[in-house]
């Protein structure tokens, strides 16, 4: 079997105390987050805190970078443009951009008029007109329904897990498994809101993505120290058999992790800026999935067993 590193025996519980420190510092940087995504004080993709979305073509084609910047100097800077396959209408286009905060004063210019002249007011598209086919307004209430079913997803995912790990292993793991997932979910939404990058729907689709993986990786290295339990029955040693557990799939959980990482990295360096969030949310879960699943769902177990022995029963 192929190995990107040698045996090891690195001392990781032994660093629980620093994780521990780290960890900490990341779930309330994430709860605040969290806190303020539900209040709405946080950038919110218009799937949540409501929009328009324009459909429309050009007679001619033309570079999407013009459109997305001719948009962002009008005052829609993190305006969504994705290119559409339509069949008999070639170079369509879907807008979604949030709504004016003046769109219900009289008189004033509603978001779809001030995009459509922003795109025709521009020289270089001047000779190659937008053709607007249909427009749609998405209320706040719609938004906040999606927001109510994403946070009930999420909770649900990480109800699952703590019942699916208990039922294998036992619930000292299964609350080792569901901390790790649930600080890797809130770490990601903590550094979104620390750079202000908006969360839509393919951020959460990537969240859910991530407590999959994250719990792929501690089940990993759960099933290696349940194996090795056996082994170290008569030793006793329960720190010195996690640490082993961890050490023998280190070079496996680099290998699947440095995999995963590099098509992920690909889709958020060349994917558009429609896929751009939803990578990014993933390339962060997998650094961090990487370090929880070695550096607090483990130890947890650790500190579990040093306050409540249980010798491998």
């Amino acid at each position: 079997m192929f190995k990107i590193i040698g045996k090891t025996n690195f001392d990781f519980i032994g660093l629980r105390k620093f994780s521990f420190i780290l960890s900490t510092i990341l779930i309330v940087l994430g709860l605040i987050a969290l806190v303020n995504i539900m209040i709405g004080n946080a950038n919110m993709g218009i799937d949540f805190t409501g929009g328009t979305m324009i459909q429309g073509n050009f007679e001619k084609p033309i570079n999407i970078e013009d459109l997305r910047s001719t948009l962002a100097a009008g005052g829609f800077p993190e305006a969504n443009i994705q290119a559409l396959q339509t069949k008999g209408v070639p170079n369509s286009f879907l807008i979604r951009a949030k709504t004016l905060s003046d769109h219900t004063t009289p008189g004033a210019e509603t978001t779809n008029d001030k995009i459509i002249a922003l795109i025709a007011g521009e020289s270089k598209f001047s000779k190659n007109p937008f053709h607007k086919d249909s427009e749609q307004m998405i209320g706040a209430l719609v938004g906040e329904e999606l927001r109510t079913d994403a946070r009930n997803a999420v909770l649900l995912a990480i109800v699952g897990i703590l019942v699916y790990i208990w039922i294998r292993f036992d619930l000292r793991f299964g609350v080792a498994a569901t901390v790790a997932t649930f600080h890797d979910v809130l770490t990601v939404l903590g550094i979104f809101w620390v750079l202000d990058i908006e969360i839509n729907q393919l951020v959460i689709t990537a969240l859910l993505t991530l407590g999959g993986y994250s719990l792929t990786d501690s089940v990993v290295v759960f099933d290696r120290i349940r194996e090795n339990l056996k082994l170290f029955r008569k030793k006793g040693d329960f720190v010195a058999t996690l640490n082993a557990s961890i050490n023998e799939v280190l070079s496996r959980t680099i290998i699947t992790s440095m995999t995963s990482l590099l098509v992920v990295v690909v889709i958020l360096l060349f994917g558009g800026q429609v896929l751009f969030t939803f990578a990014l949310a993933l390339t962060l879960g997998i650094i961090v999935g990487t370090y929880s699943s070695v550096f607090v769902a483990s130890p947890i177990v650790a500190e579990w067993e040093a306050r409540y022995p249980k010798r491998f029963k």
